[in-house]
């Protein structure tokens, strides 16, 4: 049975595409931004970075996912912000699977809330990364997948 990929270029799913990837990292950017330092916080707590990159990381951070998630929306640099943001999901799925493996539970601060509520367990990291490897979907589209005009019609 031959999978019919042209379905992956055309416009209608680059839109949701955009609109999905993008829109979520604009929502889970504005918390962050609102609230710099409970957010920094939150990057403290993975015990990844050391202390004298965590500030800067959870203050430029924000504003990447903001930027990358406008400009996706907005279909301006569609690839390369599909790219970026799928990249940043990638490294947010290795950070939690790292910290699960340790057997450190925290809060992953990814669809964040205004107040940092205290570690998740095991569970919640679990969902969050699979939540992260699904939201790598509509970024592997758009980036794999380049959209195909409207009228275009591909040749037998």
């Amino acid at each position: 049975m031959k999978i019919k990929l042209d379905f992956f270029r055309k416009p209608v799913v680059h839109l949701l595409c955009k609109l999905l990837l993008g829109g979520i990292f604009i929502y889970a950017s504005l918390g962050k931004i609102l609230h710099p330092s409970a957010f920094t916080e939150i990057v403290k707590n993975y015990r990844i970075l050391s202390d004298i990159l965590v500030n800067p990381v959870a203050r430029i951070l924000p504003w990447i996912e903001f930027t990358f998630g406008l400009l996706l929306v907005l279909g301006f640099l569609k690839r390369l912000s599909a790219g970026i943001l799928s990249f940043l999901l990638l490294v947010f799925i290795a950070a939690l699977g790292f910290n699960l493996i340790r057997g450190v539970n925290i809060n992953c601060g990814c669809l964040f809330q205004s107040q940092p509520t205290d570690a998740s367990s095991s569970t919640d990291m679990v969902v969050s990364i699979i939540r992260d490897f699904l939201l790598l979907i509509p970024g592997m589209i758009i980036i794999f997948f380049p959209q195909r005009p409207a009228a275009y019609t591909p040749q037998e």
